[in-house]
């Protein structure tokens, strides 16, 4: 059978690169857009599931460390925590211009493949008390290139989508990747306690808690992402394509001198930067704040509820916000979320006398998590529109402000973590986030919501 008949139209034999790529154009929509970019988008959005997953298992093993023998105070806590953030956010910066020189099939294929590393090398770590701090240290930060290939996955689905549907399509992967985050807190208790990979992963650890010890196996925290990559890798790296939009690192670098590309970046950090950063402290804070009472609770327990609200909104608005607009959306979430802070400080739910503020704490914090998953979905749908004269540069522009706001769950986690160990409460550093909460807000009415603003979106 001749290569060409089984390619769809508009692809070349030898695959790799789209030939023709026009999504704004309805008959070459109907007739191979549409199904080439609901492929492409189901695939790399059960990657992005796997990055955000491998990125955010850190913050699992930390509230599990100390109990298992390894002598890590706090501030080391918070700081392994923080790491894969800082990661995240330094090689999102590299992953926003990589998709228009290296196309979606490559990048993606071996960003996958990466993830490996960190999680064969988290595993072994684990299995030794004696591992140096230094050494989760560098494995944490490995473990951020799975927040960094955002910025490469999110600039590559709005090329594949017409304007009409980025909010609807950027809100799926994105919501649905987000589970990663819930995926690892939320499994990863239940895998560890069960020798899941038999004699192969190594032995058990011993787990001791309020004078009752037993048997868990960290290592199958990491472990059992590795046959997951290693097939979703090789399928990414067969069966994806790339959209034939080129342009050199330096023609990139335009996006800089638009004021709009800062503005978008506030607001971001705004809304992804509150949920990945607080979906990385979310667990040591229950423990720092509420593990000293009696019967406390298992961060483990509560830690997945915030990532999982959060990703579901996100999808949920994707729709929404194609049809609203993405603007009196992000207005909304900023705004509820300066009065979430406000009510964390003024109930005491952040200075705890007893168990008994804890509801209130974890409620207050749901509240932050959805909307900013709201927030998340109506930013995806406002900055193609801010950036409609290029659809290029409002690629580029989602991919930068995800690089930025991954710096969250660095920011948060070590910030959290200093208000904490300093102040003897995380009241100051809900004060500062209401404080930026309130800039963002302002800048996004001034520019994109009011009546006569400049880009309305």
């Amino acid at each position: 059978m001749n290569a060409a008949a089984v390619e769809p139209p508009g692809v070349p034999a030898a695959g790799g690169t789209l030939d023709r790529w026009e999504p704004e154009d309805p008959a070459f929509w109907a007739a191979t857009g549409s199904r080439i970019a609901w492929r492409t988008l189901a695939l790399t959005t059960v990657s992005l599931v796997l990055s955000f997953s491998t990125w955010f298992v850190v913050s699992v093993l930390v509230v599990r460390l100390p109990a298992v023998g390894f002598k890590l105070d706090t501030m080391q806590l918070f700081w392994l925590a923080a790491m894969p953030g800082l990661a995240g956010g330094s090689l999102r910066i590299v992953h926003t211009f990589l998709i228009p020189i290296f196309g979606t099939r490559k990048v993606i294929g071996v960003a996958t493949l990466l993830k490996l590393i960190p999680c064969v090398g988290l595993g072994l770590a684990v299995l030794d008390p004696t591992t140096p701090f230094w050494l989760f240290m560098v494995l944490a930060f490995l473990a951020g290139m799975g927040g960094g290939d955002f910025s490469s996955f999110m600039p590559s689905t709005s090329l594949f989508f017409p304007k009409r549907l980025q909010g609807t399509a950027l809100g799926i992967q994105a919501g649905v990747g987000n589970f990663g985050v819930s995926l690892a807190q939320f499994v990863t208790p239940w895998l560890i306690g069960f020798a899941a990979f038999g004699s192969l992963a190594g032995g058990s650890q011993v787990f001791t808690k309020g004078g009752v010890s037993k048997a868990i196996w960290l290592q199958n925290s990491t472990f059992w992402y590795l046959p997951l990559l290693v097939v979703v890798g090789a399928l990414c790296l067969v069966m994806l394509r790339s959209v034939p939009v080129k342009a050199s690192f330096r023609e990139q670098l335009d996006i800089f001198k638009n004021k709009h590309t800062w503005f978008c970046t506030v607001t971001y950090v705004m809304t992804f930067g509150s949920f990945s950063g607080f979906s990385a402290a979310f667990p040591l804070m229950i423990k720092a704040l509420y593990g000293g009472f009696p019967d406390a609770p298992d961060p483990l327990k509560y830690a997945f509820l915030g990532p999982l609200i959060g990703s579901a909104t996100r999808i949920l608005f994707g729709f929404v916000a194609d049809k609203t607009g993405g603007g009196i959306l992000t207005q909304i979430s900023g705004a509820v979320m300066i009065l979430a802070c406000g009510a964390l400080v003024y109930t005491g739910a952040l200075s705890p006398a007893s168990l008994d503020q804890f509801p209130m704490f974890v409620g207050l914090m749901l509240v932050i998590f959805f909307f900013s998953g709201m927030g998340n979905a109506a930013t995806f749908r406002q900055y193609p529109v801010i950036f409609a004269h290029s659809p290029r540069q409002g690629a580029q522009v989602l991919g930068w402000t995800g690089a930025v706001a991954a710096y969250g769950p660095f920011a948060f986690a070590t910030l959290v973590g200093a208000s904490i160990t300093k102040a003897g409460s995380a009241i100051p550093f809900f004060v500062g986030a209401a404080a930026f909460y309130a800039v963002a807000v302002a800048v996004n009415w001034w520019f994109y919501v009011r009546k006569g603003c400049e880009r309305p979106s």
